[in-house]
């Protein structure tokens, strides 16, 4: 596996003067990014598929181990404060259990049951999109959780390192991307880690908006929980109602922090009617507003 080979460039990367040092890391950074764009295309599809089965009511399933597993969480923990995403339809599957993601757990990462032990516990089923990531994309407790998902009908997408990667056989969706040695041979940490990051941000930015919680660039789904997310509420209703700070503030109020309603409140909506719209639609709120402009002509 190249992500666990020695790289000739650095073999003596400790002997380096610190400036050097930095330099050569940053270099490998950039290389991660770049590894990225081949994927655009798989990540693509798997966005696709991903949004038609949570319209079903399907749950978002993060599945990995060690660092990789760390990685995935942070992507799936940022979407209920982002995009109001509900924690319900939110699941976490990581090798040694959530204490693992500050603290490792040795030998977790090789139990391939233990990793169908988690899928079955979680209930996992035919509208759920499990997404695992792995590096190396031969860790068994990753292989057999994916493996367990699969057959349980739900929608699977790997996401590795290494090319013919064997959770790859466990996917309906392959993810690759291709970093190569790193810099500090096996610190998957390094370009491996940012590449996945990468892919997951893109995969799961994607999904929110195709899910109609973003408007205009707008994260019209998250909710004014705290003094900085009400300030932000504020801004955006302002903006796309063409409102002063203090009528925005307003419509936040009245809305209980849910920005879109606020939006419908302050285009002259009834509160009652707003709900009613947004529950139609699916809570897009472009095709509560397009609606609306079409019935006008």
């Amino acid at each position: 596996m190249l992500t666990e080979r020695i790289s000739p460039r650095f073999v003596d990367i400790d002997s380096w003067s610190t400036n050097d040092m930095i330099e050569a890391m940053y270099d490998g950074q950039l290389a991660a990014c770049a590894a990225v764009r081949p994927a655009l295309p798989a990540i693509n599809a798997a966005v696709d598929n991903a949004v038609l089965a949570l319209k079903r009511g399907g749950r978002l399933v993060y599945v990995g181990a060690g660092t990789s597993g760390r990685i995935a969480i942070q992507d799936g923990a940022e979407l209920p404060p982002t995009y109001d995403w509900p924690s319900d339809r939110l699941v976490f599957v990581m090798a040694g259990g959530m204490q693992a993601v500050l603290q490792s757990v040795e030998g977790a990462e090789d139990d391939e049951a233990k990793g169908a032990e988690a899928i079955a516990d979680a209930e996992i089923s035919q509208n759920d999109v499990v997404i695992a990531v792995a590096a190396s994309g031969t860790t068994p407790f990753t292989i057999g959780a994916l493996r367990s998902a699969g057959a349980r009908g739900a929608l699977t997408i790997a996401v590795a390192n290494n090319r013919g990667a064997p959770l790859f056989e466990m996917a309906l969706h392959h993810i690759l991307i291709e970093t190569g040695t790193e810099v500090l041979a096996g610190s998957t940490r390094m370009q491996a880690g940012t590449a996945q990051k990468i892919v997951l941000n893109l995969f799961s930015t994607a999904v929110m908006v195709r899910l109609g919680r973003v408007y205009r660039g707008l994260m019209v789904s998250m909710r004014a929980s705290n003094a900085k997310l009400l300030r932000r509420a504020e801004v955006i209703i302002s903006q796309i109602v063409g409102c002063g700070k203090n009528e925005a503030a307003k419509f936040v109020e009245l809305a209980d922090g849910d920005v879109k309603i606020g939006v419908l409140l302050g285009l002259g909506w009834e509160k009652t009617d707003a709900v009613e719209a947004l529950l139609k639609h699916e809570g897009n709120l472009r095709a509560v507003i397009d609606g609306l402009a079409h019935d006008r002509t």
